[in-house]
């Protein structure tokens, strides 16, 4: 047992690299839209066309389309289908060709080709990534559901630091005035280091002895593990060293039923629960991770990136606040709020608190909004300063992180171990249609400003 306790720290390295995975490549392809929009004769500043510039591809809107319609779609098959394909096939294979698209894309900004013919192998790329992606995350939240609570914080955090890596990518290049085509290749080329990193790390998952313990099907691993502790006597217990006297006295020696191992194995052996019957017991849970979701892409990044600086980032600071005061704050404080999870868990899974906290939440849809937004028509700009726009960025990135890092590793505490798997990937589908229904949400609010 020492072997895997000593193992615990690698696992959790090894959590926080594959949740890095997940997040990374996609980060930091969208912190490259500069570049697509210049290989397609587009520049936009925010969401607004430059004057003079015909946007007739709308890269950026037909991007968040295609990037989430394969996104839901594969999270829902995932959801069913991986029973009949095999877990490491299915992480490893994405893993595999995510890498060969960002080779692609990569190879793709040193070579001269037609507007549309770039347009449609980007477009494609876009789909394909995102689809393997959504089984990558689907299958890996599975994963992570076999191992105890706190792993899950590992693996949420990784997320976290991927985006705040991109951030910090996008504010270098702003500082050192990387031209687009530079800077694109060092965000093509950054994923591909990254997924051979995660892809080394879960070959070696299954070589570390506290891994096994969860991760191995079968009833001679954990179960057995655990009743060897739990073993209770029905008769006082002798042993040599005793004498012949019972080493448990008084109330402890009597009432003790024989613990049933065969039963624990027969647990082992029942079949996994269909999905349907799986989502009844994570319901909750389940549509709080798509409300966290639906209301975080609501207002960021789409309303959050036209908030301009008001006092303190003037000249040459104005450049940088978006990717600044916007994005890294957002990053780093989402991190924090998924960290503070291995700490701290509260409200409990039980708790009616929980929904309500994460219904709270709405309330930072108007106050963002009301920020220093220059362009609007409706409501008018209540928090005008940047510390306004910075603490309010910072409780609603703390707040997203910490909730939906409680809704991942709650989910699969809800249901047998054996169904935890199954809980992962569904709970994957539902932070997949919480991103869907806020990426759509964006577009009446942006209307509403």
């Amino acid at each position: 047992m020492k072997c895997a306790s000593d193992d615990r720290g690698l696992v959790a390295i090894i959590l926080f690299i594959l949740g890095m995975e997940t997040l990374l490549p996609w980060n930091f392809f969208v912190t490259a839209f500069d570049y697509f929009n210049d290989r397609l004769n587009t520049t936009t500043v925010g969401n607004v066309s430059q004057p003079g510039q015909t946007d007739k591809y709308m890269f950026n809107n037909m991007c968040a389309l295609i990037s989430q319609l394969p996104l839901l779609m594969f999270t829902l098959l995932n959801s069913f289908l991986y029973q009949h394909i095999a877990e490491r096939i299915r992480i490893m294979g994405s893993m595999v060709f995510i890498l060969l698209l960002f080779i692609l894309t990569a190879a793709l900004v040193k070579v001269t080709m037609e507007q549309d013919i770039f347009y449609n192998i980007t477009m494609t790329t876009i789909w394909f990534m995102n689809m393997f992606s959504a089984v990558l995350q689907g299958s890996l939240f599975g994963l992570v559901g076999k191992l105890p609570q706190k792993y899950s914080s590992f693996f949420m955090s990784g997320q976290a630091v991927a985006g705040i890596f991109s951030a910090v990518a996008m504010l270098i290049s702003k500082i050192s005035k990387a031209d687009n085509e530079n800077a694109a290749l060092g965000y093509f080329l950054t994923p591909c280091v990254a997924t051979l990193l995660a892809l080394c790390c879960y070959l070696f998952l299954p070589h570390l002895k506290f891994a096994r313990l969860y991760l191995e099907d079968g009833p001679s691993n954990r179960t057995e593990s655990v009743t060897l502790v739990k073993v209770k006597l029905s008769e006082p217990a002798y042993y040599p060293e005793s004498n012949g006297q019972s080493l448990l006295t008084g109330p402890e020696s009597k009432g003790f039923k024989t613990t049933d191992i065969e039963e624990k194995r027969e647990e082992q052996y029942e079949e996994k629960l269909p999905v349907l019957s799986v989502l009844k017991k994570i319901w909750v849970m389940a549509l709080c991770v798509t409300c966290v979701f639906m209301v975080t892409l609501s207002v960021f990044p789409a309303i959050t990136v036209l908030v301009q600086p008001a006092a303190l980032f003037t000249g040459t600071w104005a450049d940088i606040f978006t990717a600044l005061c916007c994005f890294l704050v957002f990053n780093v404080m989402d991190w924090v709020g998924r960290s503070v999870t291995s700490v701290v868990q509260f409200p409990s899974k039980e708790s009616c608190l929980f929904p309500i906290f994460v219904v709270a939440r709405v309330i930072f849809i108007p106050a963002l909004m009301l920020c220093n937004i220059p362009a609007r028509t409706y409501l008018p700009v209540v928090f005008q300063h940047e510390f306004a726009y910075i603490l309010l960025m910072s409780l609603f990135a703390m707040t997203n992180g910490y909730l939906a890092c409680l809704c991942m590793s709650y989910a699969p505490q809800l249901v047998r171990s054996k169904d935890a798997e199954t809980a992962g990937a569904l709970m994957t589908f539902f932070l997949a249609l919480g991103l869907s229904l806020g990426a759509a949400l964006s577009f009446v609010l942006k209307m509403l400003l």
